[in-house]
């Protein structure tokens, strides 16, 4: 668990599972993976196994610690719906977010129509809590399906991730969605972000009163030039936008 961390729209991160697989293309460069399999195989690290899947009971209590209210990034080095996670650690986790209600729990996730079976199972009378916040990521058009399930979800806070934004996404369905997340792909491998797209994200979230949140250029800015995620900085056509929910 990081008790800072460098994600803009986060304060924290907990990772009581690490490792995926690759499920769409916004999975192609994941950072996680790239920072987890340079480690694998040294000795007494926490990721000497990589980016394979593995479960970390030890850490399931560990939100618990934390007397001060934090937003807290949930599996910032995985996905908590991966098929392969037993339905009774995924349980687990969201026992330590509902006893710790005083904090702000995220949770995103790629296997949304999982994601829907367990919190409609989970939650059939009453809705996830309000301080359990729930996304898909789209990173383009095709990911949109994701929303749909997102929507049918019984949840109170539901927000898009559309980053890495690596296509044009179109006309997006908002309703009932609280808040949206744009950034371009960091890294060497990255693809660049056509500033249309994203404004064109802005714009409709804007017009739907929606929170728009723009995180960064990534490794192209705006001009189309490669430069360090941070030389590109989080300036969209010269503001800053940090919208949250409500």
């Amino acid at each position: 668990m990081s008790t800072i961390s460098t994600i803009e729209w986060t304060d924290a991160t907990w990772n009581p599972v690490t490792g995926c697989t690759k499920i769409s293309r916004g999975c192609d460069n994941c950072y996680a993976e790239t920072f987890s399999e340079r480690f694998r195989g040294v000795e007494g690290h926490h990721f000497n196994s990589g980016f394979d899947l593995t479960l970390r009971a030890e850490r399931l209590e560990q939100p618990l610690k934390w007397k001060l209210p934090k937003i807290i990034f949930v599996n910032s080095m995985s996905d908590l719906f991966h098929k392969d996670i037993p339905t009774e650690f995924i349980d687990s986790v969201f026992d330590t977010m509902e006893k710790a209600h005083w904090h702000i729990f995220q949770l995103l996730t790629k296997r949304s129509s999982l994601m829907k079976k367990y919190i409609n199972n989970r939650y059939a009378s009453n809705p996830c809590p309000n301080n359990i916040w729930i996304g898909v990521s789209v990173e383009d058009s095709p990911a949109k399906s994701r929303i749909k399930h997102l929507q049918d979800a019984n949840i109170s806070t539901r927000f898009l991730s559309i980053e890495p934004l690596i296509a044009d996404v179109g006309e997006l369905q908002l309703n009932d969605i609280n808040w949206v997340i744009v950034g371009g792909e960091s890294g060497n491998q990255a693809r660049p972000m056509n500033p249309k797209w994203a404004i064109g994200v802005r714009d409709q979230c804007m017009a739907s009163g929606v929170a728009f949140f723009f995180k960064q250029w990534g490794r192209f800015g705006q001009d189309g030039i490669a430069r360090s995620k941070k030389a590109n900085g989080r300036e969209l056509f010269g503001e800053v936008y940090d919208g949250m929910p409500i």
